[in-house]
């Protein structure tokens, strides 16, 4: 699955690591001394409004970081593993990452944008209030210049992103395809090469993306969320803790992860096991097309009663999972209204600030509930993980789990 597309070397998914480990570390260390060489000034960490945001010294230094960070790991393993899909892999993904973290400033654009725009609307809505509509439309004007960008940026990366998941699934139909000789009398294996490589594809390209987009959403808001807690207080039934926001957003989010994950537990076996059951009725019922000895009646009807067993199994568990993720999904909408009741009736905070808080902590929130939202593509993930792990321990003459 990984081999077939990414550098064949045990060493390179810690290489990736590694290498971004050493990268993080030299520009936390050192984004100053570097943006002084080339006579940029870092000084400035005023949020700026609108597209300015994305041309400021510290990004344009960014930029240049990232391009020649991620052009000397690829140099490397071109010289170290050359192969058809190198540029594909390392090059494809770094772009991927980098349009997320894109994609992701964007939001923080927004929300910077939220503070002055939201403060204006409430003071125009007071009595004797100095604000022009000139200066309502200049700040709606910046706003849609943002969104134009997050716009072309989400299709074009989409675009991107179709491809580079169908070149992985063609690096994966080409080497199994290459040991069709040996894997064609495994049952199913019609099925692993075309269906399983296709579905494993198509998750990977919704689930893969969201996944780097939650991680890179943490880390760009949960400084903001950090930021923001300084006009909040206290706590309901806690009381004053320092910077509340940060850690109840973190608190309330792996709860919810934790949650979903003990009552979902199950899940991915099932699912597993219903691609067993339903693979060995389908096999049955084609067998049975040719020859008429096959696919008798009381043969398919012990097969399906199988299918119906997991079935049931899989919609029992499925209800108190949709239980607990419809609760929690629900409670999620007021949790930081609780919070913020002290604050709001004390007047302590601006419906700008108000706005910020609210945008920041529902994105750290959704950036740690990744699992909660995801779940069931991650089950039907590991489901096709599964059934592909063991073909391929077929392909390499390894030991199969138990339960194949």
């Amino acid at each position: 699955m990984f081999k077939s597309f990414f550098p064949d070397s045990r060493w390179f998914w810690l290489s990736v690591v590694a290498w971004s480990a050493v990268s993080i570390f030299v520009w936390y260390s050192f984004n100053t001394q570097l943006g002084a060489m080339l006579g940029l000034d870092l000084s400035n960490t005023e949020p700026v409004i609108g597209v300015g945001h994305f041309f400021t010294d510290s990004f344009t230094l960014f930029y240049l970081y990232y391009a020649i960070s991620l052009t000397l790991f690829a140099l490397f393993w071109f010289q170290f593993t050359p192969n058809r899909w190198l540029a594909w892999s390392i090059f494809g993904s770094g772009l991927i990452l980098f349009s997320t973290y894109f994609s992701v400033q964007v939001s923080v654009a927004i929300n910077n944008w939220r503070r002055p725009f939201f403060d204006a609307v409430q003071n125009a809505l007071t009595a004797g209030s100095t604000v022009t509509s000139k200066q309502l439309y200049g700040l709606l004007i910046q706003f849609a210049e943002v969104a134009f960008i997050a716009i072309v940026l989400f299709v074009l990366t989409r675009f991107f992103v179709s491809h580079f998941i169908f070149r992985w699934r063609t690096a994966m139909n080409d080497f199994y395809v290459s040991k069709w000789a040996k894997v064609r009398g495994i049952e199913g294996a019609s099925q692993r090469v075309q269906e399983d490589t296709m579905r494993f594809a198509s998750i990977m390209e919704e689930l893969g993306v969201s996944m780097v987009e939650a991680v890179m959403t943490l880390f760009a808001f949960l400084p903001v969320l950090w930021e923001l807690s300084k006009y909040v207080s206290e706590l309901p039934i806690i009381g004053h803790i320092a910077s509340p926001l940060f850690y109840a957003s973190i608190a309330w989010s792996i709860f919810g992860t934790l949650l979903l994950a003990i009552v979902g537990i199950k899940l991915p076996g099932l699912e597993f096991k219903n691609q067993r059951v339903e693979a060995a009725y389908r096999k049955e019922l084609v067998y049975g097309e040719d020859n008429t000895d096959r696919a008798q009646p009381i043969t398919l009807k012990e097969l399906f009663i199988n299918v119906r067993k997991n079935y049931f199994k899989l919609y029992f568990h499925y209800m108190y999972f949709n239980v607990a993720r419809s609760m929690y999904i629900q409670a999620d909408n007021i949790f930081v209204y609780i919070l913020l009741v002290p604050t709001i009736v004390a007047g302590k905070i601006t419906f700008g600030i108000l706005q910020q808080i609210l945008t920041a902590f529902s994105q750290v929130s959704e950036s740690f509930q990744y699992l909660v939202k995801s779940w069931y593509k991650i089950v039907e993930m590991l489901s096709v993980y599964k059934r592909l792990n063991a073909f391929e321990a077929v392909i390499h003459d390894e030991a199969l789990p138990e339960i194949n």
